[in-house]
């Protein structure tokens, strides 16, 4: 598994997660408590931390351990459109690693690819995807809820 973190003006480092499940525990331990904590303080006081509906983003524990941190994160109704901006820069990195020749052998070069082409995105692209989003919320709010076109950022 592989986490980042966007922001308008910077990023996390992307952060590659070895071996066994992702528990909550292991979510607050690994991701939000070395990546998350101390990138908050960068973007400001109007940071919203944008996480899925997967288990672990949405357990009790880690709910209360962002607000004991006081880390506001966004609560996404079920099954609502994932808008979030990183999905964009998935694909991204995605399709970078995926052109790659030779391809990667092993999940070692498969993980030092995509942490390469992650840290090649320029960030004026990723401000494009947040620049993007009333459009992107337009189209969704017409489609009522459904699936929009695939948008250039």
């Amino acid at each position: 598994m592989v986490w980042g973190g966007i922001s308008m003006e910077a990023r996390t480092e992307l952060v590659v997660v070895n071996g066994g499940a992702m528990t909550a525990n292991r979510y607050i331990r690994d991701i939000l408590e070395p990546h998350v904590v101390p990138f908050a303080p960068f973007i400001g006081n109007d940071s919203i931390l944008m996480h899925d509906n997967a288990r672990p983003h949405i357990a009790q524990i880690v709910n209360e351990y962002l607000d004991t941190v006081e880390i506001h994160h966004m609560i996404w109704p079920a099954r609502s459109p994932n808008l979030n901006p990183i999905e964009h820069v998935w694909d991204m990195v995605g399709r970078r690693v995926k052109d790659r020749t030779p391809a990667a052998a092993n999940l070692r070069d498969l993980s030092a690819a995509a942490i390469q082409e992650c840290q090649e995105i320029d960030q004026a692209v990723i401000q494009a995807l947040f620049e993007g989003m009333p459009r992107r919320m337009e189209a969704v709010i017409q489609a009522r809820g459904g699936n929009i076109r695939l948008m250039s950022f």
